[in-house]
């Protein structure tokens, strides 16, 4: 049976030691007390490892059910653990108070949001895409729409869906045939099909939001005609008591590969009563807002699942015994040694930890940005906050899913033989890992995204911003002699970056295909980079605790040697994307169709 224990200490470390979470309590809802912090974070980790855990290969074996009448019932436990969930809050602990939330931090959100997802991705998916769809309704909302909706959808009793996907058409939205006719009452009636949708029916909750793209008629056409509708399962009454059946049905359960305990549903609109969300015809930049916070969340999702397949690995390793040491016996008493003495077994769990540690800061670091964004009294600190959130978006839900997934794979190499067979869980944690890298924008756009979008806007603000951070941190840091086997290497991986972005700045633009090719060894180089600044900023961190003689020296030793490991072995990949990206397209496009 699989094991799983929330990294508490460690989130504790990248909170307060590295991104100095106490420094921002002249922010709202960052005021609360050390014991504030700790108690939320150790009650999270119960709660997750007790409770949620407990049924997360349960759930995969027995997925959820499609009855008759359209409804869907999930695995056995999962509505306990929900109601548990739900009842302490944790749906609205980062929403404003005023629409019944606690208006605690972003970041704090993702540091829990870590542990219940590594505990069971599939019942986090439940509530997880309620979050973003509570940012929309405060984003572009009426505030009739905030009061009608928000209470509910904060409080848990209500979930919410996000609905994109047509059979004919994914990201490519310009496509989308579902149609919305106005009724003259203010409402419209939606008809079409959607599919792909997570959390799209079930037994969970009392009623489900969901937010719908479609085309209202007489609209331009592509995506410039594109409008995102609020169409609840059930229509409440003005006190927010589901009253009347919609005319909206789960039409079939999704057989999938993974997140069995998750109901992935195709959702029939059959003039199902819908109402506008923000302006006609600017539902892709509503649902954006949407889109952009279950970007994070999937990113999310790839370190969680990454994290709980390296403990699993890890224990594994300590514990199998076969063969001997290549330097000597190191169990003489026993009849072989556990694996973990052996050298390519150790560059797996080593390779996994590095990334966990430095991804955990990253997600943490990049959601600090979005409260920075959101709360800051002062413009430019927001300004500059919400370019590096835009700017790392994309990099967080690529490179992390993409390591997420491969380092779930390590993690079932490990395990050898017994990594293959379903009752060890390993095979779940792969298949589980791998939706991340597909939903929610595939990583091959989300690269594109990265090199099209985010890198040339406003002039390349973001991103000369984020190259002058790493390049100050490697300047102010050069003369300290501990701090040079990692200043070193980060700078060098900074200066690759800057080389593969000055090659994209002129090559791309004469040859698109150029910056098509080269976007997601871009999207890797850049995560390295980013990486690997979290990791100057760790040991930094570390190397203080050293100096002051805390308790805890064993903690941050562990630190110094993990992140020379990724300076030292992990790192110098920065130079093989670069390789790859400067040359070019031509190759890679010059085959014909018929030659495939």
């Amino acid at each position: 049976m699989p094991i799983y224990r929330a990294p508490v200490e460690d989130t504790l470390f990248v909170l307060r030691d590295v991104l100095g979470y106490e420094r921002y309590n002249n922010l709202p809802g960052f005021a609360e007390t050390p014991e504030v912090l700790e108690a939320v974070l150790g009650e999270s980790a119960r709660l997750a490892e007790t409770d949620m855990h407990p049924l997360n290969r349960t759930g995969d074996v027995e997925g959820c059910a499609r009855h008759e009448d359209g409804s869907v019932t999930t695995p056995k436990g999962f509505k306990k653990a929900y109601r548990q969930y739900r009842e302490g809050g944790w749906v609205g602990l980062a929403a404003p108070v005023e629409h019944g939330g606690q208006g605690l931090p972003y970041t704090l959100h993702n540091a829990v949001s870590e542990y219940m997802v590594s505990a069971n991705m599939a019942l986090m998916m439940y509530p997880g895409l309620t979050q973003g769809a509570i940012a929309t309704i405060i984003t572009h909302g009426s505030d009739e729409q905030k009061a009608r909706w928000l209470p509910n959808m904060v409080d848990g009793s209500w979930t919410a869906t996000m609905n994109l996907t047509e059979p004919h058409c994914g990201t490519d939205l310009g496509l989308l045939r579902t149609r919305a006719t106005p009724v003259g009452d203010g409402s419209y009636r939606i008809s079409g099909q959607k599919i792909f949708i997570s959390a799209g029916e079930h037994d969970l909750a009392e009623n489900i939001v969901h937010l719908v793209l479609a085309r209202i008629e007489g609209a331009p056409k592509g995506v410039k005609g594109i409008s995102l509708f609020i169409v609840p399962k059930f229509i409440p009454d003005a006190a927010g008591n589901p009253v009347r059946r919609n005319t909206v049905a789960c039409g079939s359960l999704e057989d999938k590969m993974g997140i069995h305990g998750n109901a992935t549903c195709v959702m029939n609109y059959d003039d199902a009563e819908g109402h506008l969300l923000g302006e006609v015809n600017g539902g892709l930049k509503a649902m954006f807002t949407m889109m952009n916070e279950a970007r994070l969340g999937v990113g999310l999702q790839g370190l969680a699942v990454a994290e709980a397949a390296y403990q699993n690995a890890a224990a594994y390793a300590r514990d199998r015994l076969q063969g001997r040491s290549l330097s000597g016996a190191k169990a003489p008493d026993k009849p072989a040694d556990p694996i973990i003495v052996h050298p390519d077994i150790r560059r797996k769990l080593m390779t996994m930890k590095a990334f966990n540690e430095a991804g955990r800061a990253l997600l943490l670091w990049t959601a600090m940005q979005s409260d920075i964004a959101h709360r800051s009294p002062d413009e430019p600190d927001r300004q500059a906050a919400d370019d590096l959130l835009g700017l790392l978006t994309p990099v967080v839900k690529g490179v992390l899913t993409d390591k997420g997934f491969d380092h779930a794979v390590m993690a079932q190499q490990v395990f050898g033989g017994h990594g293959y067979i379903e009752e060890h869980g390993m095979s779940q944690y792969v298949r589980d890992a791998r939706i991340a890298m597909i939903y929610e924008g595939a990583n091959g756009i989300q690269a594109l995204d990265l090199v099209g979008r985010k890198l040339p806007l406003n002039g390349g603000r973001a991103v000369q911003a984020f190259f002058r951070e790493v390049g100050e941190f490697c300047d102010e840091n050069r003369s300290d002699e501990t701090m040079a086997p990692y200043t070193k290497a980060l700078k060098k991986g900074l200066n690759d970056l800057q080389a593969a972005t000055l090659w994209l700045m002129q090559n791309g633009p004469r040859k698109p295909d150029n910056a098509g090719a080269a976007s997601t060894e871009y999207m890797h180089l850049f995560g390295l980079v980013a990486l690997g600044y979290m990791w100057g900023r760790m040991v930094k961190a570390a190397q203080a605790r050293l100096a002051a003689g805390r308790d805890d020296a064993a903690f941050s030793q562990n630190k110094l040697v993990t992140g020379r490991y990724f300076m030292e072995r992990v790192m110098p990949e920065t130079t093989a994307q670069l390789t790859r990206i400067s040359s070019g397209a031509d190759t890679m496009m010059a085959l014909p169709a018929e030659a495939f």
